[in-house]
């Protein structure tokens, strides 16, 4: 008797999970947050239109990245946590820069000192000073912000703090969104 009513319950329970519109979603939600990407925030064209000094690369047009994936930084030289992540970014950019697109941006920082700090640590991801506007939907309000874009100019990653960029999960997650 007790394991019919074990049964029931599970049955109950999964036929809640599998039938209920709200509770897989919010489920899926909670365990597959992935799974949510067509919800993401989409970059439009508009938002892509930033002229950009390029530091260590010739000076472009955010719009020419484009139905790109990109990896969109922007940091300071005068920020430690921004410090701190450079060398996994340098790593992934070494790994990936044939599979995604880099645009590091260095934000209330002078050309002098991001040149330095460029040199001093042999790093040789693109780096750019915004020359206009940043669109709110991508401004930093806090350093560094990082964010992951698709070739259709979805958020798929937004992340605020320092991180190990040249993490494993990251690399599976550009495979995901390369194939």
């Amino acid at each position: 008797m007790k394991k019919l009513i074990i049964y029931v319950v599970v049955l109950a329970v999964l036929g809640a999970i599998f039938l209920v519109p709200g509770i897989r979603n919010s489920l899926k939600d909670l365990f597959f947050p992935i799974a949510t990407v067509e919800n993401a925030v989409h970059i439009e064209a508009d938002d892509y239109d930033i002229d950009l000094q390029g530091i260590n690369v010739p000076s472009t047009n955010m719009k020419n990245f484009r139905n790109k994936p990109v990896f969109l930084n922007f940091w300071g030289t005068w920020c430690p946590p921004c410090r701190k992540e450079w060398p996994s970014i340098q790593r992934l950019y070494d790994r990936r820069k044939e599979n995604i697109d880099f645009v590091l941006i260095a934000m209330k920082d002078e050309e002098v000192a991001v040149r330095k700090f460029l040199k001093e640590n042999n790093y040789t991801v693109p780096v750019y000073i915004a020359q206009s506007p940043i669109s709110e939907k991508i401004l930093p309000k806090a350093f560094p912000t990082t964010f992951l874009l698709d070739e259709n100019g979805r958020i798929l990653i937004k992340e605020d703090a320092a991180t190990d960029w040249d993490a494993e999960s990251i690399h599976q997650f550009i495979d995901n969104i390369i194939k």
